[in-house]
């Protein structure tokens, strides 16, 4: 069987270049990245935060700070407020641990801290005790119809003020009242849904007492799941000294670092800085919480 003679091509500089070119362009294009979806970001102004959260808290998100006393929690979350109110926003704290006005005592030790936001009302601060007051619930524990009652005043608040920021402090003494842990999850659930709808970045501050790691990053077990962020606030020894350090553990909607960073209460806010790993003891050693 007989095969057709081959014909030789002349090779052309021209049409080679072009054919090359032409491969390249659809190689780039192919090979260029598809846009990616970002959430639009509630900046929160605190010196470190939004570059461990790649731009901030994603608008609408519930997020626990955990740690126990001393840790600059109370510190954190009226920062976050405060930086919420010189960018005109409205935002609201709502304390259970202490009376408002020893709060505010206590914060206006602070430069960052200006009294005429709350005196203006970008700032409003409500007792929880009140609140309860109002509510009838002066009961030791509280009931499903008592849970469904104190969430709709909480969002009411915040709908009729029109509340971005809003801070919680602490949902540890809140949900001590409520007894079972079921209706303890409805209640973030439900509460942290309805502040989504709303636009309401919400920091739910949480008292933990482990000295472990390998503890919950919550009171009850359940927030942390509940939860669309978890900041852990602890302290690690280093050279007989307790320094506290801040670490993101969970924050859905972003990338973030999870690395702990060094915590220095200033009088011009909350500073965070990266920790050296040589630095610091072993984790094994090192206290959650603070």
């Amino acid at each position: 069987m007989s095969h057709p003679p081959l014909h030789r091509v002349k090779y052309n500089p021209r049409i080679a270049h072009a054919s090359i070119t032409a491969i390249v362009s659809l190689w780039s294009v192919i090979m260029q990245p598809a846009t990616v979806y970002s959430r639009d970001r509630c900046i929160t102004g605190i010196h470190g935060m939004d570059e461990i959260l790649r731009g901030g808290i994603p608008y609408g998100s519930t997020v626990l700070a955990s740690g126990t006393c001393g840790s600059g929690k109370t510190t954190f979350g009226m920062e976050f407020l405060v930086r919420g109110a010189q960018a005109g926003e409205a935002c609201a704290h709502f304390t259970a641990t202490e009376p408002s006005v020893k709060l505010l005592e206590n914060i206006r030790q602070f430069a960052f801290f200006d009294m005429n936001m709350v005196d203006s009302g970008l700032i409003n601060v409500f007792d929880m005790d009140v609140l309860y007051s109002w509510l009838g619930l002066d009961k030791a524990s509280f009931d499903l119809d008592d849970v469904h009652a104190l969430i709709k005043a909480i969002v009411d608040i915040v709908n009729t003020i029109g509340v971005t920021r809003l801070v919680i402090d602490s949902v540890t003494t809140l949900c001590y009242k409520i007894k079972s842990e079921q209706l303890i999850r409805d209640f973030l659930f439900t509460l942290g849904k309805k502040l989504a709808t709303l636009g309401c970045t919400t920091i739910l501050i949480s008292e933990i007492t482990s000295a472990t790691q390998n503890a919950h990053w919550s009171s009850f077990g359940v927030e942390e799941a509940i939860a669309d962020g978890i900041i852990v606030m602890g302290d690690v020894e280093r050279m007989g000294h307790l320094l506290r350090f801040l670490q993101v553990v969970k924050m859905r909607g972003t990338a973030h670092s999870r690395a702990k960073h060094a915590i220095e209460l200033t009088p011009l806010g909350v500073m965070l800085t990266p920790m050296l790993k040589w630095g610091a003891v072993s984790d094994k050693t090192s206290r959650w919480g603070s």
